[in-house]
């Protein structure tokens, strides 16, 4: 395993952990689609969350940075392809971000929405 992709997975990890200890419950990690991929995805109640996680080694802002216009589209169309294969009932979702570094974790509830 490349060391970038060690330090993704390390990075997810961290991020899954955080949400379960605010007692969200994991439904999948690392979904791929043929248009993306997406790293977390959980129930928070009765709303089932996308999470988008980013780290970057000097602080959070570069990493938001790193949502833009085309990836938060590709996510989009990834989570579309989840819906579709999924056995889950209608309910509502979100997209959540959630950025690292080395020392901290910041969780941007619905940081982002479907165009």
């Amino acid at each position: 395993m490349s060391d970038t992709r060690s330090v993704g997975k390390q990075a997810e990890d961290r991020a899954a952990n955080y949400l379960l200890g605010l007692g969200y419950t994991l439904v999948t990690r690392r979904f791929k689609s043929s248009r993306g991929e997406i790293d977390l995805i959980a129930l928070d109640g009765e709303t089932l969350v996308f999470v988008e996680v980013k780290y970057r080694a000097r602080g959070h802002e570069r990493a938001a940075e790193a949502v833009g216009w085309t990836k938060q589209q590709r996510f989009h169309q990834a989570v579309k392809e989840y819906l579709a294969k999924a056995d889950h009932p209608p309910m509502p979702s979100r997209y959540d971000l959630i950025t690292l570094d080395e020392k901290s974790i910041r969780h941007e509830q619905d940081a982002f929405r479907p165009e």
